[in-house]
């Protein structure tokens, strides 16, 4: 059995772009309902959640594990996973860590690009790694079943998850930082510590990721898939498009600034880079997941591996987990 997965999406959500993911078949998609909201606004965002499942109950539904990706294979629908961009739902408590699983949450970055109570983010001067709470924040997640996301992270903490970790873990949304020099694409040493410890790297289809943005290539991409595989092994790489469908652009500064920063578009929403990119043409939405079968088999990849990278990878690494 065949997978399609796109392991992260923060799109303004509504029955269209449900309707879109289902064009493009995918059975299982991570979101993200959370930057920088503390337990208290997760819980209207959980809210809002049941009422998208209640009103598009014939295209989604809330996954939790991998037996949720077949049920959704088999009943033509999406399995949605709620993840976090950030450490905030948990506040400074560990208890809630185990509180936002059984909500649902299973991938949760430490950080999301600034310093956190856990870890370094990848916009930070300074990188001192992941902290004592952080420490025993992975400790706990891998207990109840989180997956630890270090996809806005620093390099010396991302290699200090891994080591900590139990688990294997997920850089869901990123690309090699040789074929793009983003603060948060990748190092090759880092991916390579990555796969040898069973983690995954979801590649990131967002513009300002991408070798010359908007304009980069479905040629140029897969090339770069093709070179990642020689670096990872194909069997750790997925997909994680970071979509951002339908978002005004007001909410790319609340990404980036959250609460803590007046100025405009702080880090990489810098004065060259305001609001949401425009997507390459190959990839307007999921439904550009035709595109990248074709363009992965053009450069080599056999059926068996494109499967993998548009699905079965990521299928596998949530049974795994569990």
């Amino acid at each position: 059995m065949n997978f399609k997965i796109d392991n992260l999406q923060y799109c303004n959500w509504s029955r269209k772009i449900f309707k879109i993911n289902r064009e493009a078949e995918l059975d299982a998609v991570h979101v993200t309902i959370v930057y920088h909201e503390d337990f208290d606004e997760l819980q209207k965002i959980i809210d809002s959640w049941n009422k998208h499942f209640k009103e598009n109950s014939d295209l989604i539904f809330l996954g939790k594990d991998f037996k949720d990706i077949e049920k959704a294979k088999k009943e033509n629908k999406t399995a949605i996973f709620f993840g976090f961009q950030n450490c905030s739902p948990i506040e400074d408590d560990i208890s809630l860590v185990e509180k936002v699983y059984r909500q649902g949450c299973r991938f949760m970055q430490l950080t999301y690009n600034n310093q956190s109570l856990l870890a370094t983010g990848c916009y930070e001067k300074v990188d001192s790694g992941v902290t004592n709470f952080g420490r025993e924040v992975i400790k706990e997640m891998n207990r109840v079943g989180i997956v630890i996301d270090m996809s806005h992270s620093a390099e010396q903490s991302t290699l200090d998850a891994i080591n900590i970790s139990e688990k294997p873990i997920a850089i869901t949304h990123a690309n090699p930082k040789f074929w793009h020099s983003a603060k948060r694409n990748k190092s090759n040493d880092l991916l390579k510590t990555l796969a040898d410890s069973g983690g995954m790297l979801g590649l990131s289809l967002y513009a300002h990721h991408l070798k010359n943005g908007t304009n980069c290539t479905l040629e140029s991409f897969c090339e770069m898939t093709a070179r990642t595989a020689e670096i990872m092994g194909v069997k750790n790489i997925g997909i994680g498009s970071d979509l951002c469908l339908e978002q005004p652009d007001n909410i790319v500064e609340w990404m980036r600034n959250g609460t803590w920063a007046k100025v405009k578009n702080y880090g990489e929403g810098s004065k060259n880079k305001p609001g949401f990119p425009k997507q390459p043409d190959w990839f307007l939405d999921a439904r550009g997941f035709k595109n990248l079968n074709f363009g992965l088999k053009k450069v080599g990849f056999n059926k068996e591996e494109v499967d993998g990278i548009l699905g079965n990878n990521w299928y596998n690494f949530y049974k795994g987990i569990n």
